[in-house]
């Protein structure tokens, strides 16, 4: 059974989130902001990454066509693939008549060669190559149908309720949509997978055929080399769609996600994105509340170790995300598993759970900061001869 702690604890935990040189005053993301901010562009959605609060919003549940963000949801099942040991990024990939005789953006795969799955997906990131897209479709479910089916699987997992995909590329097709919400949500999702940002980087680079020839490719997302801090990114446009784009940008602890969609330019589209940033920026910040490199000022005890009573930390920083002139309450309630020895550095014995003005926003694991060994019988008599001391 668990021991919860929460008045004594709860001092303790401030302690070290001043030692750490952080106070416990945030507030909730409000989605209000000045006008202008988003022009020629339909609708638009912007979030904090780490807690999924929507800073700002227009039109963010209106269906239309995405595009090419629609690979997004096509990069996700390839890290998910990737992640799950179904395939490898280094693969070799054999292109099908189907997948070389694509449209629109692409690399000009040769039909009957072999590719590395990396520099399908390098080209997928890059320069939006369709023909890579139904190449690794192929790979990852045999078909470009069966993968589509698992696209629409995976939104309906994410809670993507306005979204609808009926090919891999974005390509027009009828009865294919999301809304700018749902993208935010689907890119937020690409980015957890730590690969995406070896490719989303790139700015130049060339794309090498097994026949010697060579293709240059340039990053379709102006933001990398435009904004500061922006680091993935994925465009789209179609004459149906407008241009679209989602990006993200980091600062200061802080990841910011963005979907503007319906765009009249392209430069309106990459503006928006950047006076969305530019807004949540300079009104939110991600304060961090516990540091995992500190330890709790009241330790944990244990139940036959060589030692009673041994420190613990925190298992991952925790950041609470908010309005940077607001100060809510932050409290916090830490359960102590009772566990007994011998017990490892690193090993789980606990958990923080995190409070915003009362609502839980957050559950951290404690763990061991220590070894701590398991007493020996000889220990265990010394104990007891100096219970009789006393």
């Amino acid at each position: 059974m668990k021991n919860k702690r929460s008045g004594g604890i709860v001092a303790a935990l401030c302690a070290v989130s001043m030692a750490a040189g952080i106070f416990c005053s945030f507030g909730f993301a409000k989605a209000e902001a000045p006008a202008g901010i988003v022009k020629g562009c339909k609708s638009a959605y912007l979030m904090d990454f780490d807690s999924g609060e929507c800073i700002y919003k227009l039109n963010e549940r209106e269906r239309m066509p995405i595009a090419s963000v629609c690979k997004v949801m096509t990069l996700n099942l390839c890290f998910d693939a990737v992640e799950a040991g179904k395939v490898s990024l280094d693969d070799e990939v054999q292109i099908s008549a189907n997948a070389s005789g694509m449209g629109g953006s692409q690399v000009y795969l040769e039909c009957g060669y072999s590719y590395p799955l990396s520099e399908l997906v390098k080209s997928i990131v890059v320069c939006s190559a369709n023909d890579s897209c139904v190449a690794v479709a192929e790979k990852i479910s045999g078909s470009e149908e069966q993968f589509v089916a698992e696209m629409n699987r995976k939104a309906e997992v994410l809670g993507l309720s306005d979204t609808l995909f009926s090919n891999c590329t974005g390509l027009p097709k009828e009865t294919q949509y999301s809304c700018a919400a749902d993208v935010a949500a689907m890119f937020a999702e690409l980015l957890r997978h730590d690969e995406y940002f070896a490719f989303s980087k790139i700015w130049l680079e060339d794309f090498a055929h097994g026949n010697g020839k060579t293709i240059s490719m340039t990053n379709t997302n102006k933001l990398i080399r435009r904004y500061n801090g922006c680091d993935g990114g994925k465009t789209g446009y179609t004459g149906e769609a407008g241009f679209c784009l989602a990006s993200t940008a980091v600062r200061d602890n802080m990841r910011l996600v963005s979907a503007v969609l319906g765009g009249d330019t392209s430069e309106n589209r990459f503006a928006s994105a950047s006076s969305m940033f530019d807004y949540g920026f300079a009104n939110y910040k991600n304060r961090i509340v516990l540091d995992k490199t500190v330890a709790l000022n009241e330790e944990f005890s244990v139940r036959g170790g060589k030692k009673g009573r041994y420190a613990v930390l925190p298992e991952e920083n925790c950041y609470i995300f908010g309005k940077k002139d607001e100060e809510p309450d932050i409290t916090f309630e830490v359960c102590d598993d009772n566990v007994k020895a011998p017990v490892a550095k690193g090993q789980k014995v606990g958990t923080i759970q995190v409070y915003r003005d009362g609502v839980l926003v957050k559950s951290v694991n404690v763990v061991s900061a220590e070894d701590v060994r398991r007493a020996s019988y000889a220990d265990r008599i010394r104990e007891v001869a100096d219970g009789w001391d006393m």
